[in-house]
Parts: structure tokens; sequence; C-alpha cells
């Protein structure tokens, strides 16, 4: 059996295509085809399937799709439920992605061999297992968060492919496809650097000139940012005449990238994610983690560990990741990098991740097949022992999935994020995130928007910044809608954004949503905490948040003041509500972020185990007394 999601969404039986239609069917498919054999939660798949705007008869439709699924694809394929979701596993099927990724990366490592006419074949192969728009016959909810992340990595392979032709010296025969590819992708400036490359070792200097000013009027016009590095040392090149000399150049691939061993047993592991290019900000807290990750020079034989907290959405990652990069130097042997959270938010086995990192690390021969958790970790520990090595372990959920990934000596550093303290993490560095300052916020959305797009518009700049209340998360958000949206003014946007009744379906775009981060805090609740979560967030909210004591929450749920202080607390152990200074008698007030006030208050009710019961009377709390 085949499948099929680079182009439309389609299944194969020996050679002939499964008659099934229905675009949420597809969209189903698709969903589990991509979790690769992950959970898929029932919310996501609500999401993907009706948007905003789920049906009342969720559970029976989705249920239906399911049945309907199992049917067509018979038994060599397993759905089965696993709460929250459903996961998928296909056997022995194949899958179109799976094989384009495969290929790209056996291309990508030619490349860097420059090995450049394997590295040809490999990548037209991979990019050969496109069949058109990823998603065409789902839902444009699916399309919207998957089509994007799959086109991109499209557009990188024939970025490959083509510095392969270029250092075969193919440049004639490729001209023609690089001008389609140009106008197709205006904004890549890769490409750019590519055409320019073939035009002017093909005699066409002067067109090879007329294209760096076009892009560059392109890049101002439509991001307001100037050519990047790569761009303009192409356009030094060729006015020094030096472009047409370098037959054997790969621009898409980094001489430097090629694996370095170190040690016996393995190349040096790489996983950073990409640095964010835009970091803006949090300049006392990235000083805080990088002098937390170097080394004190002393040789105190103390272990390196640093924590980064705060509420979804803050920028953890991206402060991790940032740090990371900038500390590369002090860690020679690598640095190893994982997520700690699946795609729908359910905290991933440590056998798991262990597995992957030891991949990273070394050959796997002696990695055992089965998932026993105490020989992988003393695996992972024997791989680590003694090594200058960085490890980023994002998304901490507790001290049950952290303690297996953490090594026992000093040498290797670790670096952690979470939403709320984790006492694995003993005697580490706490950095603890607040929300961004109105001035860094207004930086982080002209970075993402484009400087000249947020001069253009100041108040509804303003504006904007104050309805995301700090967040860099939805500051982002913003910032991508309006970046791609070139002829539609941020005043729109802002608009929309000031009535809380829709701002968080507004702060959506992509697969970057503030309800979606902020669900999986949500759901590690407890019940009883999660039933009254919507009726607490009608307490401080005026003119501008206010800092509530217990006793207040106690009246609103007709609990004792005791009980009340244990629910308040338990949320803010889960990064839901803030701890914001004392009352006149000592006791502690607490604090909803806006953004998290409008999410609980978005919470269905029915949701709410009984309607007698706490949730119940947080219903009809919220509709007493919720006027935005």
């Amino acid at each position: 059996m085949e499948f099929r999601v680079l182009g439309p969404v389609e299944v194969r039986r020996d050679g002939h295509r499964v008659a099934f239609s229905g675009a949420k069917l597809h969209t189903v498919l698709a969903a589990l085809l991509l979790a690769r054999e992950e959970v898929v939660s029932d919310d996501r798949l609500c999401r993907l399937l009706w948007g905003w705007a789920p049906p009342a008869t969720v559970s029976a439709q989705l249920y239906t799709y399911i049945s309907r699924l199992r049917k067509i694809l018979g038994d060599d394929v397993v759905i089965d439920r696993r709460p929250p979701g459903y996961a998928m596993s296909i056997g022995n099927a194949s899958v179109d992605l799976n094989e384009f990724e495969k290929l790209a990366l056996g291309g990508r490592e030619a490349l860097i061999k420059e090995d450049f006419e394997s590295a040809g074949e490999l990548l037209r192969d991979a990019l050969a297992r496109w069949n058109g728009q990823p998603f065409a016959n789902a839902t444009e909810y699916l399309a919207d968060a998957e089509a994007p992340r799959l086109s991109e990595a499209r557009a990188v392979t024939l970025e490959h492919r083509i510095a392969a032709d270029l250092a075969l010296g193919r440049h004639e025969q490729i001209t023609g496809e690089l001008t389609g590819l140009v106008s197709e992708f205006p904004l890549r400036e890769r490409i750019r650097c590519q055409l320019m490359t073939a035009l002017c070792r093909s005699g066409r200097q002067a067109d090879a000139i007329h294209l760096y000013h076009h892009g560059r009027a392109v890049l101002a016009d439509e991001l307001g940012v100037n050519p990047g590095e790569e761009l303009q040392a192409t356009y030094r090149a060729l006015l020094d005449g030096t472009l047409d000399r370098r037959p054997a150049s790969v621009p898409a691939v980094r001489a430097d990238a090629r694996p370095r061993v170190s040690g016996p047993a393995a190349g040096t592991p790489a996983m950073l994610p990409p640095d964010t290019v835009d970091f803006t900000g949090r300049g006392p807290e990235l000083d805080l983690v990088c002098r937390a990750l170097a080394p004190d020079g002393q040789g105190s034989g103390r272990p390196r560990r640093v924590l980064v907290t705060g509420m979804a959405g803050l920028g953890k990652t991206a402060l991790a990741v940032h740090a990371a990069h900038r500390c590369q130097r002090h860690f020679p042997d690598g640095q190893l990098y994982a997520d700690l959270r699946a795609a729908d938010g359910t905290p991933r086995h440590p056998a798991r991740v262990l597995r992957r990192l030891l991949r990273a690390l070394g050959p796997t021969d002696d990695v055992p097949a089965a998932d026993d958790q105490d020989q992988l970790v003393r695996l992972y520990r024997e791989r680590t022992r003694g090594r200058q090595l960085l490890i980023v372990l994002d998304n901490a959920s507790g001290a049950a999935q952290l303690g297996p990934l953490l090594p026992n000596t000093p040498e290797p550093a670790v670096l952690v994020t979470g939403r709320t303290a984790l006492p694995t993490v003993a005697g580490a560095h706490t950095v603890a995130l607040a929300p961004l300052e109105p001035r860094d916020s207004l930086e982080l959305l002209a970075a993402a928007a484009g400087p000249a797009r947020v001069a253009a518009a100041p108040c509804a700049a303003s504006a904007i910044v104050e309805h995301c209340a700090g967040l860099p998360l939805a500051l982002r958000i913003v910032g991508t809608r309006i970046a791609a949206r070139p002829h539609c003014t941020p005043d729109r946007l802002a608009r929309r954004l000031a009535d809380p009744l829709t701002r968080l379906r507004e702060l959506h775009s992509g697969d970057l949503d503030v309800h979606t981060s902020l669900l999986p805090s949500w759901r590690a609740l407890d019940p009883e905490v999660r039933a009254v979560f919507p009726a607490l967030a009608a307490l401080g909210h005026g003119p501008g948040p206010r800092p509530f004591p217990a006793a207040e929450a106690a009246t609103a749920l007709d609990l004792p003041e005791a009980e009340a202080e244990r629910l308040l607390e338990a949320l803010a152990d889960a990064a839901l509500l803030e701890v914001s200074g004392a009352d006149e008698w000592g006791q502690p007030c607490y604090l909803f972020h806006p953004l998290v006030r409008l999410f609980a208050l978005s919470l269905e009710e029915g949701r709410a185990p009984s309607p007698g019961g706490p949730a119940g009377r947080a219903g009809h709390n919220r509709r007493l007394t919720h006027r935005p």
C-alpha cells in the first residue's frame, strides 16, 4: 500500500488508486500520516476539520471518519484510540513524504561530500515524489497548517539540486527553469543568487545585474529589508568579475557543514534548530543563560544546569536556542536537542527521546531494539560521559520525563525549558521569563512585520502591542500576518484584535496559534482545577488586569479559602496564573495574563464534569460576569 500527501491525499493499493471522497476524510488520513504513529489529539483533528467553528456532534463525526478509514484501509493499517486522540500504524506501507525526506537527506549529504552527480540524481528523485499542491483535496485548515512546511522543504531541495547542477557546469540548461523559479519565489534570495550565477556564466552580466536590483526592490517593497549577505556577496562577485570563475561552488551547502569526528565512536552531533535571525529583547536573560552555560574555568566539577521557565508563548524555546547557538564554541563535542512534547502537546516518552539522542551520539548497533529504558539510560550516560556537549531539552513536562535524560557527569551542560520549576533540575540556574516590555514588543513586531510597515502605522502598532500584552508568540503571529499581506495595512488587523471576543481567533497564522499553545497546560491540570478555570478568569478584570487574593476566588467559587488557594496554586504551577505580590494582610495575590484570561473564557462549558459542581458554577459565573 502507498500513501501520498505531496499533492492530493491519495491511497494506492497494487498500483491502483483507492476510491474514497470527501475533504474531511482526506484530512483525517493526512493528519494521522503526518503524525508518524504519534497520537493526534481530538482537539487537533477538530481544528484541522472545522477550524474555530466545530459542530456540536464533534465526537460522533470523528468516530465516523475513523470507522470509515478503518474500513477503507483494511487490516494492513491499524488505527488505535489512544486518549486524547488516535494514532495510526501503517506497517510496511510507504508514504511519499518519507521517501522524499530520505532522498533529500541523501542528496544533501552527497552535496556536502562534493559528489555532485549523485547529489543531483538523489535530489531529482526526491522532487519527483511531488504531485502538485500538498493536501489539495483536504480542508483549508489542514492546508494552512501543514502545506507551508512541506512547500519550504521542496523549495530547499530545489535549491540544493540546482546547486549540484551549477557545480557540474550546467548553467545554460537550467537558466530557463531558474527564471521561472524566481517568479514563483521572488523573496527567496538563494534562488536569485543561483540565477545570477547562471546568467553570468552564460555571458549575460547585464541581466544578472538587473536581476539583483529587481530583487533588492522586491525585498524593500514586500518586507522592508535589504538583501542578505549571500545575495550581496553574489552581487559583489559579479561586479569584480569573479562570479563566473567558480564552476564548482555550492552556495546551498556550506563547506564547514561537513561532520567533524570527535572521539573514537561518533561524529559531532549538531541537532540545534536554526537560530532565530530576528531574536529581539531578553538581553539580561540571555546573558544569564550564557554565563551559566560557559565553563567556570576552575574545574569545580559542578554540573551546569539551566532552567528557563514561563507560560506558553513567552519565547522559552527561542531564548534557549539562541543562547545555545551563542555558546557553541564552549562545546566542541557537539550539541544535542530534543523536543519533549509531541505535536499534539502530549509528553514524549523518555525512551523514545533517548533512542533519538543515541542515534546522534554514535553507532546504533548496540542500541536495544526494544524500549528498555534502563538500558537506554545506561548507554546514554556512557556516551555523554566526559564529553563537552550542550544538551537542550525543550518543553519538559515533569521529573519523571526529565530524569532519565540528564547525564550523570559534569562535563555536558544541560539547558531545559519548561512551564514551571522542575525539582529534577536540582541546583539549576533558573531564568523565569516575563512578558516583554512595550519597547521590546514593538521591536519584535517590527522585526516580524518589517520595520517600514510598522513605522508607517505607529498608532496601529501601539494598539497591536497592547492587545498582544507582551506575549512574543502573539506578536510574531501578528507580524507574520502583516508581512504576508503587503497591500493590507496594520490598522485593519489592529481593529480586529481590539475585540476581546475574537482576539484569540485572530492570533493564528499557519502552525502558530496562541490558543493551541495554551491547551497542553490546560489539559495537564487535574479535573477539579480544570473545571473552575473559566470562573476564575472572571476575577481581577477591570480597565486593566488586577491581582486578586484567594479570598476573592473562594467567594466566587463558593469554596473555603484554603481550598481556593490550593486551586490557584495549581494554576500557578501550570503557568496559567501568576503570583503577583500580596494583599494588605500579607496573603498572596494572583494575576491572569490578558490572553490566558481570554483563553479560559473561550473554553467550552460542555467540558464541565457535572452542571451542579464547581465547573457548572464556573459556566454560570462566566455568563453573568464576563463583560469584555
